[in-house]
């Protein structure tokens, strides 16, 4: 190979190392978010249909149990 081949080789890869280093943190970041979208998604889902013992009515409070707690 002559100079001038070695040289436009060396230029593109540079340039080539270059666009991965400005491209490669972005695609980072996409990949990131999607992995959080995914987990939100599964947290929302399991939200949305509890377990036959989370959906057990709570017990009334009364007003005396509600002003102690606040007074505390």
């Amino acid at each position: 190979m002559d100079t001038t081949h070695t040289q436009a080789l060396t230029a593109t890869l540079t340039v080539l190392g270059l666009l991965a280093l400005m491209v490669l943190p972005a695609v980072f970041g996409i990949v990131h978010e999607l992995r959080i979208d995914r987990q939100l998604r599964r947290a929302e889902a399991g939200r949305q249909s509890p377990p036959a013992a989370a959906r057990r009515p709570r017990p009334a409070r009364d007003a005396v149990s509600h002003r102690t707690a606040r007074a505390a």
